[in-house]
């Protein structure tokens, strides 16, 4: 049966046809035993070029979550009149210096570790699990990694921001993304959210194990230096919790290695910019030990589940040159917990407790 609808005026009637038996094919299957796992990460160029880098840092730097004080207008002068003109090249270089034969450190080690969770979870569920990854910035996106998942029917879906430390920039930002995607759908799944673990059990050991391991081949270092990333002070008075989760994973680390408070420190690295931002800073703190002669320093990055480029380039290769050129003796960046097995165990152990009874049939 035919619907006739009219417009204000009454003149003008608008027929609705009737729904075609084809639109049919294209509902969504509702494959209710079935649970995605939306793993996020910040994202990585393309390539390791002005271009590829460019277009990374257009997007990165247009986040309102990352740069959250200028009037846009003026932001977006500064942005693309003299930041993508100056310092893409730059950054290029820095990217080449750690590109691997298989691409991006960070894409390749997050694909690896996105299989071995997907294996894990499959091992250990009795429901079916799809994990797919998306970055915040670029390739593969958080819309084609949804549009994947939702293609196959996942009506509940959990997000694990790879974020141990909870920070707007990061994890908020991954959030407003994912609304953002989900805006144009009409059914949404339900959804649940892991906004961070920086105190959480299996992530702690993790770390210890790791530095433990480092220490196996090699003895320990005088000082222990953990380098998170750095946040414009203005954000913590604002309420962001960065600062301090970023102290409870140190310290939570520490105690189970038994460590005096004299054998380590916490620094932030990455800055950009004029405003303030968190102290001690990484660079400033390495050359300091080094003039004062310590012998030798490890250094850890447990704000990073991933090797990147804040990590093997800039701790891995530029601190040490800082620490060393300055007087300082030995110098060793412990990896980053990547897909080591514990790792990725402590993130299956997180999302079976965030899924719950999504995971028994």
């Amino acid at each position: 049966m035919q619907a006739i609808f009219y417009c204000f005026d009454a003149r003008l009637p608008i027929t609705l046809c009737p729904l075609k038996q084809s639109h049919k094919q294209h509902h969504i299957i509702d494959n209710r035993d079935t649970v995605g796992v939306l793993v996020t990460n910040l994202g990585t160029p393309a390539a390791p070029t002005p271009g590829a880098v460019r277009e990374y840092l257009a997007e990165f730097l247009s986040d309102r979550r990352v740069v959250d004080t200028l009037p846009r207008p003026l932001w977006w002068l500064i942005l693309h009149g003299i930041i993508l003109r100056t310092r893409p090249s730059k950054s290029a270089r820095n990217y080449r210096r750690i590109w691997t034969p298989e691409g991006s450190p960070l894409l390749v080690i997050s694909k690896r570790q996105v299989a071995a969770l997907q294996s894990l979870l499959d091992e250990k569920s009795s429901a079916t699990v799809r994990v797919a990854l998306g970055m915040r910035y670029q390739k593969p996106s958080l819309r084609e990694a949804l549009e994947r998942l939702h293609a196959g029917g996942v009506r509940r879906l959990l997000i694990l921001p790879l974020y141990p430390q909870y920070s707007a920039a990061t994890t908020a930002s991954t959030f407003d993304a994912i609304a953002r995607e989900m805006q144009g759908w009409r059914w949404v799944p339900t959804l649940r959210f892991i906004h961070g673990y920086h105190d959480d059990e299996g992530y702690i050991l993790a770390l210890c194990q790791s530095i433990r391991s480092a220490w196996a081949e090699r003895a320990p270092a005088e000082r222990l230096l953990f380098s998170f990333h750095g946040l414009p002070v203005h954000h913590i008075e604002s309420g962001d919790p960065y600062h301090d989760q970023c102290q409870t994973t140190a310290r939570r680390v520490c105690e189970r290695l038994s460590l005096d408070d004299g054998q380590w420190a916490i620094s932030f690295q990455s800055r950009v910019g004029r405003q303030e931002w968190l102290t001690p800073h990484t660079d400033e703190l390495l050359r300091k030990w080094g003039k004062e002669g310590i012998k030798s320093v490890d250094v850890i990055c447990p704000g990073f589940s991933t090797d990147c480029i804040e990590t093997l380039e800039e701790i891995e290769i530029r601190a040490r040159e800082t620490f060393c050129s300055a007087g300082g003796g030995v110098f060793r960046y412990i990896p980053g917990l990547n897909d080591r097995p514990e790792h990725i165990r402590a993130l299956a152990d997180l999302v079976r407790a965030h899924a719950g009874d999504w995971l028994n049939k």
